[in-house]
């Protein structure tokens, strides 16, 4: 499920993840499909630069967990963005709209609570295969869409405050 490898970018552009620190954040829940999320989001950033050192891993049990240790790595300053990685798929009930929904305000809020951007990326499908698309799949490594969103969000944050 792995795709092809992300290409590197120049230094100094928006894409260039070199001297940026990032927390990615990872449900267990459906950890098949979020593993391969975080493999696609780790991959991307190292090939735009940033060092593996860089990037820091914490996982939560499930979606409706992210939000928590989301707010508590932005709010340490080490990190110039969260990447929040899960994936909720339909059960027999509406508890999965209800968490992916709460998972997504509450990923919101704490980017615009702290200053520091938090990428959501939580699948919210309504079947397993849809999910697998996503996640190494037909339809790419929303891992990897998410690291690249997460390093051009902080490079124009930087740009922004001047650094």
């Amino acid at each position: 499920m792995a795709g092809p490898a992300p290409r590197p970018t120049e230094p100094g552009s928006e894409s260039d993840a070199a001297g940026l620190r990032f927390a990615i954040v990872v449900a267990r829940f459906n950890q098949d499909i979020t593993e391969v999320l975080l493999a696609g989001a780790e991959r991307t950033l190292i090939a735009h630069g940033a060092a593996a050192a860089d990037v820091d891993v914490y996982w939560a049990p499930g979606a409706f967990e992210i939000p928590l240790i989301a707010q508590t790595c932005a709010e340490t300053d080490r990190f110039d963005a969260v990447i929040c990685l899960g994936a909720v798929i339909r059960g027999e009930t509406d508890h999965y709209q209800l968490v992916a929904e709460e998972a997504a305000r509450g990923i919101a809020d704490v980017s615009l609570q702290t200053g520091v951007p938090c990428i959501f990326e939580v699948l919210a499908t309504p079947t397993l295969e849809l999910a697998q698309a996503r996640a190494g799949g037909s339809a790419g490594n929303k891992g990897e869409e998410a690291a690249e969103a997460a390093i051009q969000v902080a490079r124009t944050l930087v740009e922004i405050r001047g650094g």
